[in-house]
């Protein structure tokens, strides 16, 4: 018994093209700490813009404690 089932043909969508931009189904990129650059503490900010730079350069949505350890030595900061 062989069954035929009909496929619709998938097109690509290479989501990678708009970044920065809204997407097409009206959103825009979510990034993790975008909300947290309004904090009062200047550091923070500047750690979180210095997170989300790394990802977006790397092209990675969460980084590891190793990869967070070198966006921080980045910045200066030392034991």
């Amino acid at each position: 018994m062989n069954q035929v089932t009909e496929q619709q043909a998938v097109t690509f969508q290479d989501r990678r093209q708009n970044r920065g931009e809204q997407r097409p189904d009206g959103g825009v990129e979510r990034r993790q700490f975008s909300n947290s650059y309004n904090s009062e503490n200047e550091d923070v900010n500047e750690l979180a813009e210095a997170i989300d730079q790394y990802k977006l350069r790397h092209r990675r949505r969460f980084i590891t404690f190793e990869e967070l350890h070198s966006v921080v030595t980045g910045l200066g900061y030392h034991k």
